[in-house]
């Protein structure tokens, strides 16, 4: 009888494990299924909730100047930031297209040679002897110079296709996200209200404190990320500007791309710095220097007093997490990366001041019967 009913449970064990196995496999593969419908809605859904968040202060000032039309004022931020994008990206395929045309009919003109380098260019430290060879070789025989620097020519030209369609897809994507967004703050009061009741049964009595914990730490990336590299852009732009750079525009929208993917100006600057020193005089040229190396070093000043702004999370622990995010995850990556650490910060500082229990025995009835005895 013992061993009929243990092959009973056994088999009813057996049972249960495989219909359980089913069920989970099912709802893997539905969530596989999931995935890869809303996987291209993902990105321009998260900069959606991003640019909502960093404009919903903005959304609402506007709101009180439109009488109370929060849909319409939300619309026409979002129509602004589109113009923001759209009309200096026109500018600059534009000028690049110009460029590229008249870089054609340069190089299809034999009679025109480009002008040989200066003495001073030989002088630059480090690279000025190999720059004033090639300089010359392209000077004096254009053929010769197309056909040694033929690979390096057709890499570099692949590399800036490939970087021109790949910001025209992102182009793209933020018009998609700036519209999401506009939805987003046309219904802030209802989307507000679910992520507070999707955080509080997550995370229990926290969430709502971490959902404000999560805008505020995005306003504040935002702020000491993209306003910083805004900031940083006008700066050496202005010198770029003043002292007639060529291609000063393209320069600067150059810096600013740098500046917010957390990589330093002077990459884009020391070369210019290389170049204003070939043909200005050494005043003029110092001068530019001067102004662009400030400039293009101000943000470490710049971000210890804007990033952390509103937030009781320290400045280190939201820039590691830009920074780490965006290493790992592309530019989404300095927001979610700096919302990971300010929670995580958040949970360390709560378990820090919880109790800690103690380590002595509880006192019970068999202690207080051994001590009478």
């Amino acid at each position: 009888m013992d061993k009929q009913l243990e092959k009973y449970k056994s088999k009813i064990f057996i049972n249960n494990m495989l219909e359980s196995a089913i069920r989970i496999g099912l709802l893997i593969i539905l969530i596989g299924w999931t995935y890869g419908i809303i996987k291209p809605f993902v990105i321009p859904v998260l900069w959606g909730a991003i640019i909502a968040v960093a404009l919903m202060p903005l959304t609402l000032k506007l709101e009180g100047v439109m009488k109370g039309r929060r849909g319409l004022s939300a619309t026409v931020l979002a129509l602004i930031g589109i113009a923001i994008l759209v009309v200096p990206l026109v500018i600059v395929m534009g000028s690049i297209f110009d460029g590229i045309v008249s870089l054609t009919e340069f190089l299809q003109n034999e009679s025109v040679k480009l002008p040989g380098p200066t003495p001073r260019v030989g002088e630059i430290p480090l690279i000025g002897g190999k720059l004033h060879s090639t300089w010359s070789l392209f000077a004096t025989n254009m053929e010769q110079a197309l056909v040694r620097y033929g690979e390096e020519i057709k890499a570099g030209v692949s590399a800036f296709a490939g970087a021109l369609g790949s910001g025209l897809v992102t182009v793209v994507m933020f018009i998609i996200s700036l519209l999401i967004a506009a939805g987003f703050m046309a219904h802030s009061e209802a989307m507000a209200k679910a992520v507070k009741q999707v955080s509080v049964r997550v995370v229990g009595k926290h969430g709502e404190e971490w959902a404000g914990l999560i805008a505020a730490t995005i306003r504040s990336v935002l702020l000491g990320v993209v306003g910083v590299a805004f900031i940083q852009s006008i700066l050496i732009g202005a010198a770029m500007f003043v002292f007639q750079i060529p291609a000063a525009g393209l320069i600067t929208f150059a810096v600013f791309i740098l500046a917010i993917a957390q990589l330093p100006a002077l990459l884009i600057v020391l070369p210019v710095i290389v170049y204003v020193f070939s043909y200005m005089d050494t005043t003029p040229a110092t001068i530019f220097t001067v102004w662009v190396l400030l400039a293009g070093l101000s943000d470490n000043l710049l971000k210890p007093m804007l990033m952390g702004r509103g937030v009781e999370i320290p400045m280190p622990v939201i820039l590691i997490g830009a920074i780490g995010g965006m290493i790992s995850a592309g530019i989404i990556g300095l927001f979610i990366g700096a919302v990971i650490l300010a929670i995580w910060y958040e949970l360390f500082m709560t378990w820090m001041k919880m109790p800690q229990q103690s380590d002595e025995p509880l006192s019970g009835p068999s202690q207080e019967k051994s001590s009478k005895d």
